[in-house]
Protein backbone atom coordinates (compact mmCIF):
# COMPACT_ATOMS: atom_id res chain seq x y z
CA UNK A 1 0.00 0.00 0.00
CA UNK A 2 1.45 3.59 -0.70
CA UNK A 3 -0.55 5.84 0.83
CA UNK A 4 -2.46 5.32 4.05
CA UNK A 5 -4.35 8.86 5.33
CA UNK A 6 -5.41 8.75 9.39
CA UNK A 7 -7.92 10.99 11.51
CA UNK A 8 -6.86 9.84 14.78
CA UNK A 9 -9.37 11.17 17.99
CA UNK A 10 -10.82 13.45 15.58
CA UNK A 11 -13.88 12.96 14.80
CA UNK A 12 -16.70 13.03 17.69
CA UNK A 13 -18.14 9.80 16.81
CA UNK A 14 -15.18 7.61 14.60
CA UNK A 15 -11.46 8.13 16.90
CA UNK A 16 -10.24 5.83 14.02
CA UNK A 17 -11.13 6.87 10.31
CA UNK A 18 -8.52 5.68 7.54
CA UNK A 19 -8.34 6.51 4.15
CA UNK A 20 -5.95 4.25 1.51
CA UNK A 21 -4.87 3.08 -1.25
CA UNK A 22 -2.62 0.07 -2.41
CA UNK A 23 -0.58 0.93 -5.69
CA UNK A 24 0.71 -2.72 -7.32
CA UNK A 25 1.98 -3.72 -10.76
CA UNK A 26 -1.47 -5.03 -12.31
CA UNK A 27 -0.31 -8.55 -12.71
CA UNK A 28 0.55 -9.18 -9.16
CA UNK A 29 -2.03 -11.91 -8.38
CA UNK A 30 -4.51 -10.63 -5.09
CA UNK A 31 -7.35 -11.49 -3.23
CA UNK A 32 -9.67 -8.48 -2.65
CA UNK A 33 -10.89 -7.61 0.79
CA UNK A 34 -12.55 -10.86 2.46
CA UNK A 35 -13.29 -12.21 6.00
CA UNK A 36 -10.22 -14.41 6.31
CA UNK A 37 -11.06 -18.50 8.31
CA UNK A 38 -10.71 -18.38 12.32
CA UNK A 39 -11.51 -17.12 15.22
CA UNK A 40 -10.14 -13.36 14.28
CA UNK A 41 -12.72 -12.31 12.05
CA UNK A 42 -10.18 -10.33 9.95
CA UNK A 43 -11.27 -8.72 7.30
CA UNK A 44 -8.30 -7.73 4.47
CA UNK A 45 -7.26 -8.08 1.26
CA UNK A 46 -4.38 -10.93 0.71
CA UNK A 47 -1.14 -10.86 -1.84
CA UNK A 48 -1.56 -14.04 -3.41
CA UNK A 49 1.81 -14.17 -4.12
CA UNK A 50 3.46 -13.46 -0.93
CA UNK A 51 0.68 -14.23 1.14
CA UNK A 52 0.39 -11.40 3.33
CA UNK A 53 -1.89 -8.38 3.45
CA UNK A 54 -1.56 -4.40 3.35
CA UNK A 55 -4.06 -3.35 5.20
CA UNK A 56 -6.41 -4.93 7.65
CA UNK A 57 -9.17 -4.72 10.40
CA UNK A 58 -9.87 -7.66 12.95
CA UNK A 59 -13.05 -8.12 14.85
CA UNK A 60 -12.13 -6.48 18.12
CA UNK A 61 -11.33 -3.35 16.40
CA UNK A 62 -7.28 -3.72 16.45
CA UNK A 63 -6.02 -2.10 12.90
CA UNK A 64 -2.84 -2.65 10.67
CA UNK A 65 -1.34 -1.29 7.51
CA UNK A 66 1.86 -1.57 5.73
CA UNK A 67 3.70 0.73 3.14
CA UNK A 68 6.98 -0.25 1.67
CA UNK A 69 9.59 2.85 1.98
CA UNK A 70 10.92 3.46 -1.28
CA UNK A 71 14.76 3.26 -1.44
CA UNK A 72 16.71 1.47 -4.75
CA UNK A 73 18.38 -0.97 -2.78
CA UNK A 74 16.10 -4.28 -2.85
CA UNK A 75 17.81 -5.61 0.00
CA UNK A 76 18.52 -9.27 0.83
CA UNK A 77 16.84 -12.05 -1.61
CA UNK A 78 15.33 -13.78 1.10
CA UNK A 79 14.05 -10.82 2.19
CA UNK A 80 10.68 -11.65 4.18
CA UNK A 81 7.53 -10.41 2.95
CA UNK A 82 6.22 -6.71 4.73
CA UNK A 83 2.46 -7.66 4.34
CA UNK A 84 3.29 -10.38 6.93
CA UNK A 85 3.12 -7.91 9.62
CA UNK A 86 0.09 -7.16 9.30
CA UNK A 87 -1.55 -10.45 9.25
CA UNK A 88 0.52 -11.84 12.38
CA UNK A 89 -0.26 -8.82 14.49
CA UNK A 90 -3.92 -9.04 13.45
CA UNK A 91 -4.50 -12.68 13.82
CA UNK A 92 -2.91 -12.71 16.95
CA UNK A 93 -3.42 -11.40 20.33
CA UNK A 94 -0.69 -8.67 21.67
CA UNK A 95 -0.61 -5.25 21.88
CA UNK A 96 0.18 -3.26 19.36
CA UNK A 97 3.25 -1.58 21.80
CA UNK A 98 4.10 -5.21 22.82
CA UNK A 99 3.69 -6.34 19.44
CA UNK A 100 6.04 -3.71 17.99
CA UNK A 101 8.82 -3.91 20.80
CA UNK A 102 9.00 -7.95 19.87
CA UNK A 103 9.60 -6.81 16.37
CA UNK A 104 12.53 -4.64 17.22
CA UNK A 105 15.08 -7.43 16.86
CA UNK A 106 13.83 -8.33 13.73
CA UNK A 107 13.04 -5.65 11.69
CA UNK A 108 15.96 -6.05 9.36
CA UNK A 109 14.89 -8.98 8.13
CA UNK A 110 12.28 -6.92 5.79
CA UNK A 111 13.20 -4.34 3.25
CA UNK A 112 12.08 -0.71 4.02
CA UNK A 113 9.00 -0.48 5.51
CA UNK A 114 6.69 2.01 7.66
CA UNK A 115 3.71 -0.25 9.88
CA UNK A 116 0.70 1.20 11.57
CA UNK A 117 -0.84 -0.73 14.52
CA UNK A 118 -3.76 0.25 16.31
CA UNK A 119 -5.07 -1.79 19.42
CA UNK A 120 -7.99 0.91 19.97
CA UNK A 121 -6.42 2.25 22.54
CA UNK A 122 -2.97 3.64 21.22
CA UNK A 123 -2.02 4.25 17.01
CA UNK A 124 1.30 3.61 16.17
CA UNK A 125 4.12 4.04 13.26
CA UNK A 126 7.66 2.08 13.16
CA UNK A 127 9.62 2.11 10.67
CA UNK A 128 13.45 0.33 9.95
CA UNK A 129 14.35 3.26 7.69
CA UNK A 130 12.86 6.71 9.98
CA UNK A 131 11.82 6.28 13.73
CA UNK A 132 11.95 2.55 14.96
CA UNK A 133 8.61 3.79 17.16
CA UNK A 134 6.56 6.55 17.67
CA UNK A 135 3.05 6.84 19.38
CA UNK A 136 0.86 9.23 16.81
CA UNK A 137 -0.67 12.57 19.18
CA UNK A 138 -4.42 12.97 17.88
CA UNK A 139 -4.99 14.41 14.47
CA UNK A 140 -4.91 13.47 10.82
CA UNK A 141 -1.76 11.94 9.51
CA UNK A 142 -0.18 10.30 6.70
CA UNK A 143 2.50 8.50 5.52
CA UNK A 144 3.31 7.14 1.69
CA UNK A 145 6.99 5.56 0.52
CA UNK A 146 8.79 7.76 3.06
CA UNK A 147 9.17 8.82 7.14
CA UNK A 148 5.07 9.31 8.44
CA UNK A 149 3.58 13.31 8.09
CA UNK A 150 6.23 14.39 5.55
CA UNK A 151 6.04 17.44 3.23
CA UNK A 152 5.71 14.71 0.10
CA UNK A 153 2.97 16.74 -1.67
CA UNK A 154 0.72 13.84 -2.02
CA UNK A 155 0.74 13.10 1.65
CA UNK A 156 -0.08 17.30 2.08
CA UNK A 157 -2.76 17.33 0.25
CA UNK A 158 -3.90 13.81 1.25
CA UNK A 159 -3.92 15.10 4.43
CA UNK A 160 -5.61 18.49 4.24
CA UNK A 161 -8.51 16.39 2.21
CA UNK A 162 -9.21 14.70 5.16
CA UNK A 163 -9.60 16.90 7.08
CA UNK A 164 -12.18 18.56 5.28
CA UNK A 165 -13.74 15.23 5.04
CA UNK A 166 -13.69 14.55 8.43
CA UNK A 167 -14.96 18.03 10.23
CA UNK A 168 -18.43 16.40 9.69
CA UNK A 169 -21.28 14.71 11.61
CA UNK A 170 -21.23 12.09 9.94
CA UNK A 171 -18.15 11.00 7.17
CA UNK A 172 -19.17 10.43 3.84
CA UNK A 173 -17.53 7.21 2.39
CA UNK A 174 -17.95 8.38 -1.17
CA UNK A 175 -16.48 11.35 -0.25
CA UNK A 176 -13.07 9.85 1.42
CA UNK A 177 -13.16 7.59 -1.73
CA UNK A 178 -13.31 10.63 -4.22
CA UNK A 179 -10.45 12.05 -2.24
CA UNK A 180 -8.49 8.65 -2.98
CA UNK A 181 -9.09 9.14 -6.42
CA UNK A 182 -7.23 12.16 -6.78
CA UNK A 183 -4.98 12.75 -9.72
CA UNK A 184 -3.58 16.21 -8.57
CA UNK A 185 -0.42 16.83 -9.85
CA UNK A 186 2.35 19.24 -8.09
CA UNK A 187 5.38 20.96 -10.01
CA UNK A 188 8.41 18.89 -10.36
CA UNK A 189 10.10 21.49 -7.46
CA UNK A 190 7.83 20.12 -5.22
CA UNK A 191 8.09 16.10 -5.49
CA UNK A 192 10.69 14.24 -3.52
CA UNK A 193 13.85 12.85 -5.49
CA UNK A 194 14.06 9.59 -4.33
CA UNK A 195 16.71 8.32 -6.66
CA UNK A 196 13.70 7.26 -9.17
CA UNK A 197 13.88 9.90 -11.78
CA UNK A 198 11.59 12.54 -12.41
CA UNK A 199 9.18 11.00 -14.93
CA UNK A 200 9.08 8.35 -12.62
CA UNK A 201 8.74 10.44 -9.53
CA UNK A 202 5.41 12.05 -11.49
CA UNK A 203 3.84 9.26 -11.83
CA UNK A 204 4.19 8.19 -8.39
CA UNK A 205 3.09 11.61 -7.05
CA UNK A 206 -0.59 11.66 -7.05
CA UNK A 207 -2.34 10.14 -4.97
CA UNK A 208 -3.99 7.96 -7.11
CA UNK A 209 -2.01 6.27 -9.85
CA UNK A 210 -2.53 5.18 -13.42
CA UNK A 211 0.63 4.48 -15.01
CA UNK A 212 3.52 2.04 -16.66
CA UNK A 213 6.55 1.16 -15.25
CA UNK A 214 9.16 -0.75 -16.79
CA UNK A 215 6.18 -1.63 -19.80
CA UNK A 216 3.55 -2.94 -16.56
CA UNK A 217 0.66 -1.82 -16.22
CA UNK A 218 1.23 -0.09 -12.36
CA UNK A 219 -1.55 1.69 -10.20
CA UNK A 220 -3.96 1.79 -7.96
CA UNK A 221 -5.03 -1.60 -7.03
CA UNK A 222 -7.48 -1.11 -4.42
CA UNK A 223 -8.83 1.89 -2.25
CA UNK A 224 -10.06 1.37 1.06
CA UNK A 225 -12.07 3.40 3.46
CA UNK A 226 -12.38 2.22 7.56
CA UNK A 227 -14.64 3.89 9.90
CA UNK A 228 -14.34 2.66 13.75
CA UNK A 229 -16.32 4.12 16.45
CA UNK A 230 -14.83 3.50 20.06
CA UNK A 231 -15.96 0.21 21.19
CA UNK A 232 -14.71 -0.98 17.81
CA UNK A 233 -17.69 -1.06 16.14
CA UNK A 234 -17.77 0.57 12.66
CA UNK A 235 -17.23 0.12 8.53
CA UNK A 236 -14.65 -1.47 6.27
CA UNK A 237 -15.32 -0.43 2.58
CA UNK A 238 -13.32 -1.67 -0.41
CA UNK A 239 -12.94 -0.39 -4.18
CA UNK A 240 -11.10 -3.05 -6.03
CA UNK A 241 -9.83 -2.88 -9.48
CA UNK A 242 -10.33 -6.15 -11.60
CA UNK A 243 -8.43 -7.32 -14.26
CA UNK A 244 -10.22 -5.48 -17.34
CA UNK A 245 -9.84 -2.38 -15.43
CA UNK A 246 -13.10 -2.22 -13.61
CA UNK A 247 -14.16 -1.21 -10.04
CA UNK A 248 -16.19 -3.22 -7.54
CA UNK A 249 -16.48 -2.69 -3.99
CA UNK A 250 -17.43 -4.49 -0.89
CA UNK A 251 -18.01 -3.58 2.57
CA UNK A 252 -17.81 -5.36 5.71
CA UNK A 253 -19.53 -4.74 9.27
CA UNK A 254 -17.15 -4.43 12.16
CA UNK A 255 -18.08 -6.00 15.31
CA UNK A 256 -16.40 -7.03 18.20
CA UNK A 257 -16.77 -10.41 19.58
Amino acid sequence: MCLILIAWRVHPRYPLIVAANRDEFYSRPTRPAHRWPGDSGLVAGRDLEAGGSWMGVDAGGRFAAVTNFRELEQGPADARSRGELVTDYLLGSVSARNYLNGLTGRADRYRGYNLLLSDGDQLYCASNRDTPLRSLPPGVHGVCNGPLDSDWPKVKRGRQLLREAVACTEPDAAQLFDLLRDHTQSADDALPDTGVGIELERLLGTIAIDGTIAGQGYGTRSASVLLLDPDGHGRFIERSRSDDGSWQQTEFAIRPT
